[in-house]
């Protein structure tokens, strides 16, 4: 089997094996040019492509994603050889850590990522929202954040491990919201989809209901003033019920330490 970077002569042949992969379809078809133009998308083959895998570098970590298998080709560990050589990329280049998310109930994926050393560090639930013109809101502008509140943020369905310089240059663009209502605090961080036309991604932490309908009321009027879409939401918090709001999967974030 040889791995090396897909070339869009391979789109055709991949997107053979990435058409159903979940119950509504998949997104691989959606991202396939954003990833080629980023690079590092790579594919197995045995004369044809039977997997791939893209991998984001950033800092000092590595983000993998979308791993597809032929489902002709599986049980060969095409899975886990892409992620090796990933990995091994990496740490030529001193990344430190490599992080993927796996839906909680992928017990074949979860088991593979066990079996090279990932482990779960946290439950994350995906959340959507419809945009709507909505005024009945108090929100302001966080001007300095606490990161054990946000030890990541999601940009394009990456986690990003967070820092000051990070959060300050979040903060400068307005992008850190806050409701603060008798002490208890729900803070979210505004981000675009920069794969998917028109769709905010959210990282959001809750405090209480009262600061997160507020949070939420705001987004909707955001979206629909700038002319978005879709707004998807990421929290670590089970939400209460709200208007459009409509809970969609949870996944495990995984985490392995490379040195």
């Amino acid at each position: 089997m040889k791995i090396r970077e897909a070339n869009s002569l391979d789109k055709n042949e991949i997107l053979k094996f990435c058409k159903n992969t979940f119950s509504w379809g998949d997104y691989i078809e959606k991202v396939w040019q954003s990833w080629l133009n980023e690079g590092n998308l790579f594919l197995i083959e045995k004369k044809f492509p039977v997997g791939i895998c893209h991998a984001f570098y950033f800092e000092n970590q590595i983000w993998i994603e979308g791993i597809r298998v032929d489902q002709n080709h599986r049980r060969q560990m095409i899975a886990s050889k892409l992620v090796t050589h990933i990995e091994s990329i990496g740490k030529k280049n001193y990344k430190l850590f490599s992080y993927m998310l796996i839906d909680t109930k992928n017990k074949k994926s979860i088991s593979m990522a066990n079996t090279l050393d990932y482990k779960k560090i946290q439950t994350w639930n995906y959340y959507s929202l419809i945009p709507k013109k909505n005024l009945n809101f108090k929100i302001e502008f966080e001007k300095s954040i606490n990161n054990d509140l946000f030890p990541f943020y999601v940009d394009s369905w990456r986690w990003i491990k967070t820092n000051k310089k990070i959060l300050s240059e979040l903060s400068l663009q307005d992008k850190i919201i806050k409701s603060d209502l008798n002490g208890k605090i729900s803070l979210a961080i505004i981000g675009d989809y920069k794969h998917f036309d028109k769709t905010l991604i959210i990282t959001l932490f809750s405090g209480s209901s009262n600061t997160l309908f507020d949070i939420l009321s705001y987004l909707q009027n955001y979206a629909i003033k700038n002319n978005f879409e879709r707004i998807q939401i990421l929290t670590r918090e089970k939400l209460d019920s709200f208007d459009t709001l409509e809970y969609k999967i949870s996944f495990n974030l995984m985490k392995k330490s490379l040195f």
